[in-house]
């Protein structure tokens, strides 16, 4: 079982931390200019996939910085069961959700970090053109039934797929991923990190 509210003594830091995932996952032009769904689902998605790519770095850094990853993540699981209990799920359903969301984060998480660790070598086939591509359609722009481990979390997806906006949306998560890989441990504990702009190239 997930230790979703591991204490930490770097409170204050993952909070800041948070924040900052928060903010760049709600930025209103992922939702206008890449065509993410703007649902709970949607939403969803852009913290996962946000979070992911910041956990990803932190593990690489030296110490503290792998502890603050799991710290992260503690914090993470937290802020989503607050919102299922503001949604009005009751006590004894939220444990359940908890796990399918638990499930939902890990999973795009590792597929996302394979998907970036294999680059663009790999031809899926005539429409997505790298593992990145693949990951982002199958978890944010697919219909229900495609996600990664575990069925779709809040909502059915039923818009159809447009190819430009996938690609766009792995361009910016790439700019991100090349961002936070340069980001240094002392910026980190002063909760300094910063993500590329979100302006649609």
């Amino acid at each position: 079982m997930f230790a979703f509210f591991r204490r930490s003594s770097n409170r204050r830091l993952i909070d800041r931390l948070h924040g900052k995932i928060v903010t760049a996952a709600r930025d209103p032009r992922l939702f206008t200019d890449y065509g993410v769904p703007d649902t709970l689902d949607g939403r969803f998605e852009m913290v996962t996939l946000h979070a992911a790519l910041v956990v990803r770095h932190l593990r690489r850094l030296p110490a503290p910085a792998p502890d603050l990853a799991q710290d992260l993540t503690d914090c993470l699981f937290r802020h989503f069961d607050l919102a299922l209990r503001e949604m009005g799920v009751g006590d004894t359903s939220v444990p359940k959700r908890m796990r399918v969301l638990a499930e939902a984060f890990l999973g795009r998480s590792l597929a996302y970090e394979q998907a970036l660790d294999a680059g663009n070598e790999t031809e899926i086939d005539d429409t997505i053109a790298s593992p990145l591509e693949a990951a982002l359609e199958r978890n944010i722009y697919a219909k229900s039934g495609a996600a990664d481990e575990g069925a779709p979390v809040l909502e059915d997806r039923g818009e159809a797929v447009r190819k430009d906006e996938v690609e766009r949306l792995a361009r910016y998560v790439r700019r991100n991923d090349a961002a936070l890989a340069s980001m240094q441990l002392e910026n980190v504990l002063r909760g300094d990190i910063a993500f590329a702009s979100a302006q649609a190239d």
